[in-house]
This record gives structure tokens, sequence and C-alpha cells, in this order.
């Protein structure tokens, strides 16, 4: 199975980095970390699309059997790097396969709106998104040692449980169709 976690922070030292590291760390999964490896903004002309890293972006994400999109919370949405990564894909990039969602927000009640916004734009995508999805709290993640706290643990293998049982789905289904 390969999976793509896309980390959509653009703060080398965010919560979010630490979240994708945690997940590539604890599951067989390869991670994009787009603090690292940022991309150029998507202004839709066709020279853009013949750059080697929106190529290489491209066929990593056609390539995966399933994507785990993990960004901060910016003003009740997802980053404009999430967005702006997104831009660069369409509906044959996301076709049968499950996606996962994972915002981290400052605390409180936020994080909700940032999903739905997630939610909502990887519909456009015609994303399969998996019904459960996570807001991390600054309490879940430690920072110092660059992982999750332990309580929220559960909750994101229960979510990772989730993503690779419908990952799996999509795979026989992509079988299914190539055989007619």
């Amino acid at each position: 199975m390969n999976v793509l976690v896309i980390s959509a922070s653009p703060r080398t030292i965010g919560r979010t980095g630490v979240v994708g590291r945690y997940l590539k760390n604890s599951y067989d999964v390869e991670l994009m970390d787009l603090a690292k490896n940022p991309l150029p903004l998507y202004t839709g002309e066709p020279a853009q699309a013949e750059s080697e890293q929106i190529k290489d972006f491209r066929k990593k994400v056609l390539d995966a059997d399933g994507i785990v999109l993990v960004s901060p919370e910016y003003h009740g949405a997802m980053s404009g790097a999430a967005k702006n990564a997104l831009d660069f894909l369409s509906a044959d990039h996301f076709r049968y396969k499950a996606t996962a969602i994972m915002v981290c927000a400052g605390g409180g009640k936020g994080g909700i709106n940032a999903l739905g916004n997630m939610r909502t734009t990887l519909r456009s995508l015609y994303a399969n998104t998996i019904p459960t999805q996570m807001v991390l709290d600054p309490v879940d993640i430690d920072r110092e040692n660059d992982t999750l706290m332990e309580g929220i643990v559960p909750k994101v293998q229960g979510l990772m449980e989730e993503f690779f049982y419908y990952t799996q789905a999509g795979i026989e289904i992509r079988k299914a169709k190539a055989k007619g």
C-alpha cells in the first residue's frame, strides 16, 4: 500500500510538521512536507505544469493508493499551502482513493471550519474523504520531543485504521475497474 502524507504547513517549526513526522515514523507512509519542499504559487499557466517539481508532485499523488492531508488552521480554513497544492491536482489524482484529513488548530473550538473547508475542496476533486476526521490542539502535540502526546495517540490510530481500510477498498475497486 502506497500512502502519501502531505504536511501542508509553510512553517518549518510548526505543529503540523510534528504530526506529519509522527505519521511517517509510526506507519509505512511517505511524507511530503510542504515547509521543506514548497510548491510555487499556482497560476494555471500551462508552462507551470511542465516544471519538474510539479510533475514529481503530481506523480506522487497519482501513484499513491491513499492520501492523508494535514494542515494548520489559518483563519477558519486550511492553509494557503494546502489549497495551493490541491490546485495543482485534478479528479484523476483522487479517483477511487481514500483521503483522510487532519487539522492542527490553535486551541478551543478551532479546526472544525478548516476540516469543512478541506472536505469541500477535496469533494470538488472527487476525493473519497473518510468519515473520521481530526482536530489536534496544541495540548495534543509534544513539540519538544517531536511527537504526539499519549492521550491523542489512540484517536490517531483509530483514524489511520479506518483510513487503511478505505484505502484497501479503493485498491480493490481500481483493480476491478482495470479488469473491465
